[in-house]
């Protein structure tokens, strides 16, 4: 049985895309009849239980000994401090890029540099979208993110009476300010026009911007139409965004990829993104992009969904084989080939 060692900064019970995805890959390799462990700095242990070793906080000794122990390493998104004693243990390394390796303006430090080097040492690079690999490493291949295909689902029971949804920590670079102008924009045009194409808008998530968010819904007049969730996960998320047809992620930074946009898609919701970075990957040709930060443009794309019943069910055909690409294990099989295939260049 080939012993996969999989390298990730953080790791379940934190939340985030890189957290999820490293717990989806595990779990699948795990799947596949592979012997797994995980290294992770992420202390918290929550309540879940994995049926293989998770080691939290690794001491170097630890991190020495899980290197020694594995006939291959898969790195989930560079982490220095406990990859590089394989420069000398020598383990056939798979690297899997999953955010830019520069700082916030663009720039590369020392750090950055440093990772950047190594990639040269792996085996086999992957990122997560075109623009990743094209920003950080052109020698990558580029293999997509998977979504929880087991939580993140269509319910048919569940009556989609809700119109705009927006998921994700309310941080100026998600861009929900956009979302908020965008929504009163719409609800002032249908005044004039007469109709009510689009009546609601929902925002799940917490964070520093929320009180800021809620003035500006004060302000514009809109709180009947408006709603803050807080924070939902699991089987709540999910039956929350069955009630939305559309979703919007109208992201100011460069999204290396967004899996939010996959599990909006597999509840049912038409995806509108910000056209940057790896949303455009993330989406396909089954939801519909505008200019980052453009109020104008990302109402237009609204309207040409709300206003056009045949297409928006049309883009929902779509969906299906794009998330069917997806899946966890499907993404896992094709890490999976570039691990067997780094275990037989080093053989």
């Amino acid at each position: 049985m080939v012993k996969i060692l999989l390298i990730t900064h953080r790791y379940y019970p934190d939340i985030g895309g890189i957290e999820s995805v490293s717990a989806m890959l595990s779990d699948s390799f795990h799947r596949a009849g592979y012997d797994v462990r995980v290294i992770t700095w992420t202390v918290e242990t929550g309540t879940k239980s994995f049926p293989y070793e998770i080691v939290r906080n690794p001491t170097l000794g630890q991190i020495i000994a899980q290197l020694k122990w594995a006939d291959v390493v898969f790195e989930n998104n560079p982490s220095l401090r406990m990859s590089w004693p394989n420069l000398v243990i020598n383990k056939p390394h798979v690297t899997a890029l999953h955010t830019w390796i520069s700082r916030p303006t663009g720039e590369k430090g020392l750090v950055d540099h440093l990772k950047l080097s190594l990639l040269d040492r792996s085996d086999i690079v992957t990122a997560c979208s075109t623009a990743m690999k094209e920003h950080c490493y052109p020698k990558a291949v580029v293999v997509t993110n998977p979504y929880d295909d087991k939580t993140f689902r269509r319910i048919d029971t569940i009556k989609r009476t809700k119109d705009l949804v927006f998921l994700g920590r309310l941080v100026s670079d998600k861009g929900a300010t956009i979302l908020v102008q965008a929504f009163n924009q719409l609800l002032t045009d249908e005044r004039r026009r007469g109709t009510a194409a689009i009546r609601t808008l929902t925002i799940i998530g917490d964070g520093p911007e929320r009180a800021q968010l809620e003035a500006d819904v004060a302000r514009f007049g809109i709180s009947d139409q408006v709603t803050f969730t807080g924070s939902l996960r699991d089987e709540a998320l999910t039956e929350e965004l069955n009630r939305h047809r559309i979703m919007v992620i109208p992201s100011l930074w460069q999204e290396p990829f967004g899996v939010v946009a996959l599990e909006g898609m597999a509840c049912g919701c038409i995806p509108i993104v910000s056209k940057v970075g790896g949303l455009p990957d993330a989406i396909g040709n089954a939801g519909l992009t505008f200019t980052k930060g453009d109020v104008s443009s990302l109402v237009d794309a609204i309207y040409s969904i709300a206003d056009n019943p045949s297409f928006e069910e049309e883009l929902r055909r779509l969906a299906v084989d794009h998330l069917a690409a997806h899946h966890q294990d499907v993404i896992a099989g094709k890490y999976l080939a570039l691990v067997n295939k780094a275990l037989r260049a080093n053989a």
